[in-house]
């Protein structure tokens, strides 16, 4: 009988290990999905850029919408030609109103992106 009894007990402390286990795995999973869930790209034409407020605001490709971008000393700012393998690094002054960018970062709140990345994308003539 105390052999039955502890025999069961092992059986559940080893499924219960397991299941523990199954489990911890999952939720690094799930982090890293909300994590990439909450990274946003957003591609446009600056409209306006403001250097006093560090924000530039963007038009969405082939649309009406204006986002504003927020920008600070983490943004990483490049320039990249199209089709170009080759990234050079710039500085916010490098990016005027009408040059077209790809803007990657987290949204704060609707209509409001703040930029982690900042790519001015050059053309074959620039």
């Amino acid at each position: 009988m105390v052999r039955r009894m502890l025999t069961l007990l092992f059986g559940f402390v080893i499924a219960f290990s397991l299941s523990s286990a199954m489990f911890a795995q999952e939720a690094p999973a799930q982090a890293k999905a909300e994590k990439k869930a909450k990274e946003a790209r957003l591609e446009g034409n600056v409209v306006r850029s403001s250097a006093d407020k560090s924000t530039l605001t963007v038009r969405k490709s082939g649309g009406t919408a204006e986002m504003t971008v927020q920008y600070d000393n983490s943004t990483h700012w490049v320039s990249q030609e199209h089709g170009s393998k080759k990234v050079n690094d710039i500085d916010a002054s490098q990016v005027k109103d009408g040059d077209r960018v790809i803007v990657k970062g987290t949204w704060e709140k609707p209509g409001l992106l703040h930029a982690t990345l900042i790519s001015k994308r050059l053309s074959h003539s620039n």
